[in-house]
């Protein structure tokens, strides 16, 4: 969540077990996980929780974060931030519906798709 906040900007909170009223009812060793955690931007609000210990993991291909970005500076930025150290599947480029689009892997294995449609903006 922190590599988040840093490509996409706002406020984090993060509330660990240990620190939590659930606190007494997990194993000692769980009490650094993240229970609640929360990035609010002035477009949205990402949350997540570390719940899942890492043997029991399993992370598909069948879903994806998705941005709906506000301008091509955003989507540019947004991109570049996100996928350092992944792996892009699609760089951005114009979509047959006008819309900027493009999709990666960013470092942590989680799938994004980002898009910014050119054609709203045209119509203002």
């Amino acid at each position: 969540m922190k590599f988040y906040k840093k490509c996409l900007g706002g406020k984090l909170t993060l509330q660990t077990i240990g620190k939590s009223p659930m606190e007494n009812k997990f194993p000692g060793a769980m009490k650094k996980y993240v229970l609640h955690a929360a990035l609010e931007t002035k477009n949205f609000i990402m949350m997540a929780s570390d719940m899942t210990p890492e043997p029991h993991l399993n992370k598909g291909n069948a879903n994806s974060l998705l941005i709906n970005c506000n301008s091509e500076k955003e989507i540019h930025t947004v991109f570049t931030n996100l996928s350092a150290g992944g792996l892009v599947n699609h760089s951005l480029k114009i979509n047959n519906n006008g819309a900027l689009f493009g999709d990666f892997k960013d470092k942590f294995g989680n799938n994004w798709i980002l898009n910014f449609n050119r054609k709203i903006l045209i119509k203002k």
